[in-house]
């Protein structure tokens, strides 16, 4: 039987050998795939932090803003994006129409709201 040897590159490649064989390419290829693995690790665990950490709360406070906004109905006083104070007047669709003095009725859109006033507020106001 003939033994096969290999040249070693004192750089670290490896020079092709005497025989023939494509055990080099199997070695860089693994090297290659060592080098992927230890990329897509910390870039996974970047994706987790960023859902946890941004979109996860921001979900969160979507979905009480659409609540809040489900759960106004006439009578209720809202304070408006623009900071106009307001009693809804009207529940619509996707808009109010609100009062923001006596005579002075606007219509909003429902994304305008920014917050519903609480009960305490409405009736120490009156």
């Amino acid at each position: 039987m003939a033994e096969s040897t290999k040249a070693v590159n004192v750089c670290g490649g490896s020079a092709p050998s005497s025989s023939g064989g494509g055990s080099a390419g199997g070695a860089e290829g693994a090297a290659a795939q060592g080098g992927i693995m230890g990329m897509l690790f910390p870039l996974a665990i970047f994706v987790l932090i960023f859902y946890f950490f941004i979109i996860r709360p921001q979900r969160k406070r979507d979905k009480q803003q659409k609540n809040m906004i489900d759960s106004i109905t006439r009578g209720d006083q809202i304070i408006t994006v623009g900071g106009f104070l307001g009693t809804v007047q009207e529940v619509r669709e996707d808009t109010f129409k609100i009062e923001l003095a006596e005579g002075v009725r606007v219509t909003i859109l429902k994304s305008a709201v920014q917050t519903k006033r609480a009960a305490k507020t409405q009736e120490a106001s009156s």
